[in-house]
Formats: C-alpha cells, structure tokens, sequence
C-alpha cells in the first residue's frame, strides 16, 4: 500500500505560533499519526514555523540596511511614517509590515528593492502556518469552489464581518494578530480583480445568512457584499436551504482548489486542517461538493433568497 506523507498544522491562532505534526496518508485515505509530534513550547513551535523564521530572517536584512543608512529606529520610523516601536517590532520579526510599508522602508534605506521583493513571502507569513499552503494556491487558482456551513466564506467577508468572526476566536487573539488576519484575509480578494478571471463557485448554508456575527449592521453590509460578488459573470453563489431533508454537506466544509498544474482539496474541523492532493480523495471531496450544489437553491434562486433575506434584516 503506497503512503505519501503530508504536513497538517494544529489550528491555533496564538501569537507564539503553531505546532505541527505529521499524518501519513495511504492510497485507501485512512490516516496514520507519525512520531512527530507537536513542538514543546512557545520557542519551539515559533521556530518551527517557517513564516516566522522568514520574518525574522527580513527583520535582520532591514535592521542591517538601516544601520548602513546610518538612521536610528526613530529616524526611520520619522521618514517613511511609523514609529519607532513598531520599526523595532518588524526588524525582531515579532510584527508583520504592510505592503506600503516595506516599500517606505526600501526606499528610505536605500534598498535597491531588496526588502520590495520579498513582499510576496511577507504577505503569505500573514496567514496562519495551517493555511498558508492553501493560500499559495488559492492565489493560483483557475477555479476555486467552496461549501461552508458556519461562516461566511472569506473570499466574501467584508472588512468588518472578518474582524468579528476573528474577535471571537478562542482562545482569543491579540488585537495584533486579529488585525494581522484581517488585512490577510481582505488580500486574498484580490482574486475577484484577476485576468483572466478565475471561476469561483460558493454554497452557503442558509443559516449562516440569519447569523448576526458582528450585529445586524454588520450582517446587512454583508448580505449586500454576497450579492455585489454574486453578480459577477465568473462568480455562482447558491443558498443550501434548511429545510432539505437529503444533505451531502454534513461532512463538514469543502474547499477545492484548481490551478494550472494542481487539483487539490482543503478542509478544516477544530484543531485540524487537511491539504489533499491524492487524486482518489480529491475525486470524492468534488463529487461530495457537486450533490451539494444540485441540492442548493440555483445561484438565480439563490441571489432573490438573499436579497429577500436582506430585506428582512
């Protein structure tokens, strides 16, 4: 029996990361625990985590970079707009800088666009060490389709549904990190703005529509955000309705994900998720995902049941 071994991340959004462990999958899909197991510690589980060891790794080339520019923290932070505590936080990998920051940054110091060209990586370290394979190839995508039974997708949250749904994680995230997740998570739609456009599917449990994450104002700008998204040509939303009394979703959540050379399946349940590239186990997570779109309401269906539910909202 052939075994292929895959790396999953215990789900645990704390600052001092997460640990990891290692799951051999065989060709028949059942799952064996290796004798890996988790890092031992807060020191432990941050160096184990490539992200973080990448962010200090860039802390370093900008603390030297700085230091030939022959500015101190405070003279930096003063140029490009910041101050000196949070310069000092990213130069000691313990914070993650924006985009624009970066930039500023390069410039400031007379970086030669060393420090711009790793804003790729930077962006990626934003995401929890479980996700950020996933993210990887969600940013390649040429179809992306996902079934989701508790929350709102991400790819459709707005600004102010993600930072409730992060708010009330536990065990609870530093204002830091929930901030750090949001912008990750707002990144991530960039993907509506691709050319070519990627073909996106998404079925929501009608449920997750009622559920007032955040209060109502929040859910109602949410509810416009699904229809704003839906209507977009490359873009199927479908409501699955309560009362079905035939149900291929109770499984759990389904992502699957399309690039030009990768057919794979992610899903997470409590302190586990899973990146599936097995064709066997792909296959049935697709057939899975495509009885749960013929149950669900048609997007048109779908697109009016939302609407009447904003009008109620």
């Amino acid at each position: 029996m052939s075994r292929r071994v895959v790396t999953v991340r215990e789900k645990r959004e704390r600052d001092e990361g997460t640990g990891g462990r290692l799951v051999t999958v065989a060709a028949d899909g059942a799952d064996s625990v290796s004798a890996v197991g988790p890092a031992a510690g807060p020191d432990a589980q941050r160096d184990s985590d490539a992200g973080a060891v990448f962010l200090r790794c860039f802390g370093r080339q900008m603390k030297l970079l700085r230091e030939a520019a022959g500015l101190t923290q405070a003279e930096l932070g003063a140029r490009v707009g910041y101050g000196e505590a949070q310069v000092a936080s990213v130069e000691q990998g313990r914070r993650i800088p924006k985009p624009e920051m970066i930039d500023a940054v390069d410039a400031a110091v007379g970086g030669g666009g060393v420090l711009a060209a790793m804003k790729g990586e930077v962006a990626r370290a934003r995401y929890p060490s479980f996700f950020r394979e996933a993210a990887r190839l969600e940013a390649e995508a040429v179809e992306f389709h996902a079934y989701a039974n508790q929350a709102v997708p991400g790819l459709l949250q707005t600004e102010a549904y993600a930072r409730a749904v992060f708010a009330m994680w536990r065990p609870l995230l530093s204002d830091e990190t929930i901030e750090e997740r949001v912008t990750a998570r707002m990144a991530r739609q960039e993907i509506f703005a691709r050319r070519p456009a990627p073909l996106l599917s998404f079925v929501i449990e009608e449920v997750v529509l009622h559920r007032p994450l955040g209060g109502a104002s929040v859910l109602r700008a949410q509810l416009e955000q699904i229809l704003r998204v839906g209507r977009a040509r490359n873009v199927e939303i479908q409501v699955m309705p309560t009362s079905r009394t035939d149900h291929a979703g109770t499984g759990g959540p389904i992502t699957l994900i399309e690039t030009p050379v990768h057919r794979c399946a992610y899903v997470e349940v409590q302190e586990d998720s899973r990146l599936y590239t097995d064709r066997k186990q792909v296959r049935a997570l697709e057939a899975r995902y495509g009885i749960i779109r013929a149950q669900a309401l048609t997007p048109s269906e779908s697109l009016a049941h939302i609407e009447k539910v904003l009008g109620e909202a």
